[in-house]
């Protein structure tokens, strides 16, 4: 009986784990095409214009996403045997491509970021029954600049 409803969890966390995250990558590909002409991201290249700049804004766009059990139980016997995180690296792609996407909504009517910077890492913040909860932090980071018309 014990080990029915331990495998009826894990059924329903992958279940539903999979569509929230197959949900959460359709909205980021319907945001991304959204923005694909505005505002255009630099990656520290240097910018030589003649127009004349109306505003100059720090921009950032944060995001923290949780694992799901699921990931959590698959992660345990990955750590156990060695080799790559797959369950885990679909959450890193969420977190970083969010907090693109909101540090550039931010910056919507910006002509160009500039020198825009993407950090993240892995939290284990959240601890239940001795089971630790990973998480990603991602943060996107630059200078948003409007020129004059």
């Amino acid at each position: 009986m014990d080990l029915l409803i331990i495998l009826l969890t894990l059924g329903l966390t992958f279940t539903t784990g999979s569509i929230l995250e197959k949900n959460h990558f359709k909205k980021i590909r319907e945001r991304e095409i959204a923005l694909v002409k505005k505002p255009v991201v630099s990656f520290g290249k240097k910018l030589t214009t003649n127009k004349k700049i109306k505003k100059v804004e720090f921009v950032t766009g944060e995001v923290v996403i949780s694992g799901d059990y699921f990931k959590n139980f698959v992660s345990a016997f990955r750590n156990f045997f060695g080799g790559r995180m797959i369950s885990f690296e679909s959450l890193m792609d969420r977190a970083r491509r969010e907090a693109m996407l909101r540090m550039r909504e931010k910056a919507k009517n910006a002509d160009i970021i500039v020198n825009a910077r993407l950090e993240s890492t892995m939290l284990n913040t959240y601890k239940e029954a001795n089971n630790q909860i990973p998480q990603v932090a991602a943060i996107a980071y630059g200078t948003a600049i409007t020129y004059e018309r």
